[in-house]
């Protein structure tokens, strides 16, 4: 059994954030002996000092800084622990947080969110449309139950979901589409690109799919690229599934490239904390699986079974 407990590294912690023992005891809402106790029972029971005196205010040794980093874990585990137990003691969450990048097809999306409110009507759901590393972030600080993106952090588990196809695309009186075929990436960089800026709050982020154009323009949805694309300013490499009906009725069209006109996206799953989700999360993403799956073409139509180059509302298939 371990010697020492969570409550005197809580007490030891107090006084390094406060400064010295009379703070820390406000800040525990004990009496200053009871924390000056509480430490110095903790470096007698280690063996070791943690903590030494600097006029006025109490600074940890070296290996007081070494064990409390590790105590911090310990105390930051058994918070999660407590804030699980909360959550399933009141059953469903009453809230969850789905953040869904920019590329991933929003009609299928839309769908699941539609199948998930007949099963839990009164969760809220809060829907963050991100771009590159923003849903990353997102997941990194937990400020999302699920993300459904390109980009997922090595340290969580993941699934694949499906792909969809990227595709460069201009208006047809552009004077890209108006040069024919084999376009190389010189015809490109001379061009007007439009690209769907990084979501991401930390900075340096890049922009989807820049070429180094001598003229870019920077947007902050995928819908907005298209837009423009579709005036004629610019070209752009945006998701198939997006584009189609502007294919079909003519406002825009693929540009043949020497190579690399058209480029498979894979997207998957992932949960930032799994149990603390609970059912309510569980669904949401059994919901997401379902609806990506029942548009996956059959082996016999396309090689790689889940790409979703058609994509869209399942009317549509």
């Amino acid at each position: 059994m371990p010697k020492v407990t969570l409550e005197q590294w809580r007490m030891l912690k107090a006084v390094v954030d406060a400064g010295g023992f009379a703070k820390a005891a406000e800040l525990v809402h004990k009496s200053p002996s009871s924390v000056n106790h509480a430490v110095q029972k903790l470096q007698v029971q280690l063996g070791v000092p943690l903590l030494e005196v600097r006029g006025r205010k109490a600074e940890l040794t070296a290996a007081g800084i070494a064990l409390l980093r590790r105590a911090g874990h310990l105390l930051d585990e058994a918070q999660e622990i407590e804030n699980l137990a909360i959550t399933l003691a009141v059953g469903a969450r009453t809230e969850l947080a789905l953040a869904v990048d920019q590329i991933v097809p929003n009609a299928v999306v839309i769908d699941a969110l539609e199948e998930f409110s007949r099963c839990f009507p009164d969760t809220r759901v809060q829907l963050y449309e991100s771009m590159l590393d923003g849903g990353t972030a997102l997941l990194e600080a937990e400020q999302v139950d699920i993300l459904v993106g390109p980009i997922i952090p090595t340290r969580f588990l993941s699934e694949v979901l499906g792909q969809v196809r990227m595709i460069c695309v201009v208006h047809p009186a552009h004077p890209l589409a108006r040069k024919g075929r084999g376009l190389s990436m010189r015809d490109l960089r001379h061009s007007r690109q439009v690209v769907v800026r990084d979501s991401s709050p930390e900075p340096g982020g890049g922009d989807a799919g820049w070429l180094e154009a001598e003229q870019r323009w920077t947007v902050d949805h995928m819908s907005t690229a298209r837009g423009i694309v579709e005036a004629g300013f610019a070209y752009a490499w945006l998701p198939e599934c997006q584009v189609r009906e502007s294919l079909e009725r003519g406002s825009l069209v693929t540009l043949d490239l020497e190579a690399g006109g058209a480029q498979l996206v894979p997207f998957s799953l992932a949960f930032a904390d799994r149990d603390h989700g609970g059912i309510a999360a569980e669904t949401l993403a059994e919901t997401l699986r379902a609806a990506f799956a029942v548009r996956a073409p059959e082996p016999d139509e396309v090689p790689d079974w889940w790409s979703l180059a058609r994509c869209g509302s399942r009317v549509h298939l």
